[in-house]
């Protein structure tokens, strides 16, 4: 039976931490060495929190420990409220409230400079942080951000979010490779070889592919600059977005036309929570850009 806080007690921010610590090192020797705590007083504070919430967080049955469904579930919602309370008490942010907007590769496209000038124009007491984070949300579902650029479908609960424009995908071939010189490409001319896949913030998995012509093999890695690297060193080519070729320019990779994939939803979201006050006119001023460039 798990030891619940004692009566009065109730959840503190050191029971989150312990149980983020635990999260992350999925080891309760280096989660106590990180948190300066003994061993025994980790485990009891887990304990006492899995107690509270009656749910078991962490499997102890095997040599390694994991997190169940309900702890990683919860993971995000500790991580959010842990950085909502370090945001509060951050001295530095007393006197302007920073809004954090995050994103994982290729910002706002086109529109990343026309947004941010016209922020700074129009709000220029709240500054307007661009925070890459290598996460599928932008580090929005663990509260590193107020809200994220993201791009295609994002499968996280507590968000809202709305699609502000449809970007083309394109194909990204070793620079020196066969494949760079062509006018367009179609996945089928990808499938042939490797095809390199961001895992942890990419939108391009093996279903864009139909299920009787997808990749001969996969490499996977786990950011943007992965990504580039590997294509740029022949290990494969890969599919993204139009503004990739923009605003992640690079020597070794060409970028060419992609006929026949469909294009992917840039969206803007936000926790499905009370959040940071400048929201709505973020939201508002990122229409009015994307409806301006539209017009041109």
């Amino acid at each position: 039976m798990n030891e619940a806080p004692p009566t009065g007690r109730p959840v503190e921010l050191r029971h989150l931490r312990a149980f983020l610590a635990v999260a992350d090192e999925l080891n309760i020797t280096r989660a106590a060495a990180r948190l300066r705590l003994t061993q025994p007083a980790v485990s009891r504070t887990l304990a006492a929190l899995e107690g509270h919430l009656g749910v078991r967080l962490v499997d102890r049955s095997t040599h390694h420990l994991a997190l169940t469904p309900d702890g990683l579930a919860f993971r995000d919602k500790a991580a959010a409220a842990v950085a909502a309370f370090d945001e509060a008490l951050d001295s530095g942010r007393l006197r302007t409230w920073p809004l954090r907007l995050g994103h994982a590769w290729s910002a706002f496209g086109p529109y990343t400079t026309p947004l941010l000038r016209a922020w700074q124009e129009r709000h220029p007491g709240t500054p307007l942080e661009l925070l890459r984070i290598d996460d599928r949300t932008a580090g929005l579902t663990r509260g590193e951000v107020d809200a994220a650029l993201l791009r295609g479908p994002v499968d996280a609960p507590g968000l809202v979010a709305e699609v502000l424009f449809t970007e083309v995908r394109v194909a990204a071939v070793t620079a020196d490779g066969p494949l760079a010189g062509r006018g367009s490409l179609a996945l089928a001319d990808l499938a042939d070889g490797p095809v390199v896949l961001n895992t942890v913030s990419g939108t391009t998995t093996v279903d864009l592919w139909p299920p009787s012509a997808r990749p001969a093999a996969t490499v996977t890695v786990g950011n943007t600059d992965d990504w580039l690297t590997a294509i740029a060193a022949g290990r494969g080519s890969g599919v993204s977005t139009a503004s990739t070729a923009t605003l992640h320019p690079h020597t070794g990779v060409a970028y060419v036309p992609l006929d026949d994939a469909p294009g992917v939803p840039v969206l803007l979201a936000r926790r499905d929570a009370p959040g940071h006050p400048a929201l709505p006119e973020l939201a508002a001023l990122a229409r009015e850009i994307v409806a301006r460039g539209a017009t041109h």
